[in-house]
C-alpha cells in the first residue's frame, strides 16, 4: 500500500541534497509495515520541534541482535521447514525481516535453557580434559548455523550465567532456592560476596574454560566475537548465576583470563559485563585500572544499568558500549510492551551503544522459562496449533535494524525529540525514526539544516523516514 502525504518537507544541509521523495513505513498495533511514499516541497516557515544535527555524528552503530537459547530452538523445531526457514529468513536475511548481524548465546545452561547443564560437569577437572560442546551440538549450534544459512557473516558472542557448579563456593548452578531448584537454605549467595572459588586452581580452570569454549565454537565455523565475562554478576537468582565481586572480576581478567585468550585469540573481545545495576564506581573498579582495562573492549549493559549508562559515556567517552538484553516483560507481548521498549532503545542510543540486543526472538505460547518466568519474545509459536505470531516489539525492532546499517553514524537532535532518533548510513541514506504514544494523531516539524520535514503521525505509530542523501 502506498500513497503520497503532501505534508512531508524536507532537503538536507550544506552540501547535501535530498532525492525527491521519501520512504515512509508505519506501523500501528492494527495496521502492520504500511508503506508510504511522501513528496517534498520548499522550506516551511512554521518553527520546529525536533533539530537534526546532521553535521555532529555521534557513535558509530555496530548492528542489531538477539540471544539463541534452547528453547527458542524447541519452539521453533515443532514447525515444518518451510515455515521454519520462513521465520529465520524473517529474522536473519541481510535482505529482509530483521536483519539481525551480532547475536547472543550464552555458555552453559541460562534460564531459557532446557535444564542445567555446562561444558565440563566433571568435577574438579582443572585441566578441561572432559570439556565438551556435544550438547550444544544438538541445540545451539543447529540455531545459530540456521540462521548462518542467511546470515553467513553472523557474528555470535558468549557469555555464561553459571561457571561449572563445582568452581562455585555453593556447588549449585543457582544462587537462590526457588522453583524447585533444588537449592538449600545454607546455599544461598548474597551480593557482594563472590560465589566463585577464589583459588589460583579453579581461576586457571576457568581461564582455560573460555578457551577451549573460543576453540570449540571457531572450528565449528562459527564467529564467535568475544565473550562478555558474566551475565548480571551482581544478580542473586533462583535460575543459572553466580555473584562476583568488580574487585574479583577484575582480577580473574587481568591475571587469568586476559593473558590466556588473548595468547590463544589475539582478536578475541572481552566485555565488563553483563552489567545491571546503576552503579558507576563498578566500572571505575575496572577501567581506572590499567592492568584489567587493557583487557577490556568495552561494557555491555542490561536492566538497572540503563542507569548507570550516562555516567558512564560521559567518564570514558571512547569505550565501547552495547546494550546486551532488552528488558524481557511479563509475556503481554503487547503493543504497550513494545512502547516501552521504544523508550529504552531511545535511552541506549542516546547515550552511546554500539548495539542494541533483544532477548528472545522466539518462544512458545506460554512464554516460560523452564523456573517458571513468562516472558516477552519478538514471535510467538503455539506448540499445538503451529500458529505463529510476530508481535509487536519484532515490528519495533524492525523499524531500526531493517533500515539502520552497520556503519551508520547516529546523529545528534536537540528540542523535543524524546520519541526521534537519526541516523546517517554509510550509503547516505539519512534514517529518522519516529513514535507516537498519544491516543490522537501528532503533527511535528523536523528541521535539518534550513529545511523542514513536516509529517502527521498516527496515534500509537512507529514511522521510519528513509531519505536518500546526494552529495
Amino acid at each position: 500500500m502506498k500513497r503520497y502525504i503532501s505534508s512531508a518537507v524536507l532537503t538536507f544541509l550544506l552540501s547535501f541534497s535530498v532525492a525527491s521523495q521519501v520512504s515512509w513505513v508505519s506501523t500501528t498495533n492494527e495496521h502492520r509495515w504500511v508503506q508510504y511514499q511522501a513528496k517534498l516541497t520548499r522550506l516551511s516557515k512554521t518553527p520546529a520541534d525536533v533539530t537534526i544535527l546532521a553535521d555532529k555524528p555521534e557513535q558509530t552503530i555496530d548492528g542489531f541482535g538477539a540471544c539463541f537459547n534452547e528453547l527458542g530452538w524447541t519452539a521453533l523445531s515443532v514447525l515444518d521447514e518451510q515455515e521454519r526457514e520462513g521465520i529465520l529468513k524473517n529474522l536473519f536475511d541481510p535482505n529482509e525481516g530483521l536483519k539481525l548481524n551480532i547475536c547472543r548465546m550464552p555458555i552453559g545452561a541460562n534460564d531459557y535453557a532446557r535444564n542445567y547443564y555446562s561444558l565440563n560437569d566433571s568435577v574438579n577437572d582443572f585441566e578441561m580434559k572432559h570439556f565438551n560442546i556435544e550438547r550444544d551440538r544438538t541445540i545451539l549450534i543447529p540455531y545459530i548455523k540456521a540462521a548462518m544459512k542467511y546470515r553467513p557473516d553472523l557474528k555470535v558472542w558468549g557469555s555464561p550465567w553459571c561457571p561449572p557448579s563445582w568452581m562455585k563456593t555453593n556447588n549449585h548452578y543457582a544462587c537462590r532456592p526457588g522453583s524447585d531448584n533444588g537449592l538449600l537454605p545454607q546455599q544461598e549467595g548474597k551480593e557482594g560476596i563472590t560465589q566463585f572459588r577464589m583459588e589460583p586452581a579453579f581461576l586457571n580452570a576457568y581461564a582455560l574454560y573460555f578457551e577451549k569454549y573460543f576453540k570449540a565454537y571457531r572450528n565449528e565455523g562459527i564467529h564467535l566475537t568475544g565473550i562478555h565475562v558474566q551475565n548480571e554478576m551482581n544478580s542473586c537468582q533462583n535460575f543459572p548465576s553466580c555473584i562476583w565481586t568488580a574487585t574479583d572480576l577484575g582480577l580473574f581478567i587481568s591475571k587469568y583470563l586476559g593473558p590466556g585468550l588473548k595468547t590463544s585469540f589475539p582478536d578475541a573481545e572481552i566485555w565488563y559485563g553483563t552489567y545491571e545495576r546503576p552503579s558507576v564506581e563498578n566500572i571505575d573498579t575496572i577501567m581506572q585500572n590499567p592492568q584489567i582495562a587493557k583487557y577490556i573492549t568495552g561494557v555491555s549493559f542490561q536492566w538497572a544499568g540503563k542507569q548507570a549508562i550516562p555516567g558512564v559515556h560521559a567518564k570514558y567517552p571512547d569505550l565501547k558500549l552495547m546494550q546486551s538484553e532488552t528488558e524481557c516483560g511479563n509475556g503481554t507481548n503487547d503493543w504497550k510492551a513494545a512502547e516501552y521498549t521504544f523508550s529504552l532503545m531511545k535511552h541506549y542510543f542516546e547515550h552511546g551503544i554500539s548495539v542494541y540486543s533483544f532477548w528472545n526472538s522466539i518462544l512458545d505460547e506460554t512464554g516460560k522459562s523452564m523456573w517458571g518466568w513468562k516472558q516477552n519474545s519478538m514471535i510467538t509459536i503455539d506448540s499445538e496449533t503451529r500458529v505463529v505470531k510476530y508481535n509487536p516489539e519484532f515490528y519495533l525492532l524492525k523499524h531500526f535494524s531493517y533500515f539502520i546499517q552497520p556503519g551508520a553514524r547516529k546523529l545528534k537532535t536537540t528540542g523535543r525529540n524524546d520519541e526521534l532518533l537519526a541516523f546517517l548510513n554509510p550509503d547516505n541514506n539519512l534514517i529518522v525514526i519516529m513514535e507516537n504514544k498519544e491516543d490522537v494523531s501528532k503533527e511535528t516539524h523536523i528541521k535539518i539544516g534550513k529545511k523542514t520535514l513536516h509529517v502527521i503521525l498516527e496515534p500509537h505509530s512507529f514511522n521510519t523516514f528513509r531519505l536518500k542523501v546526494i552529495k
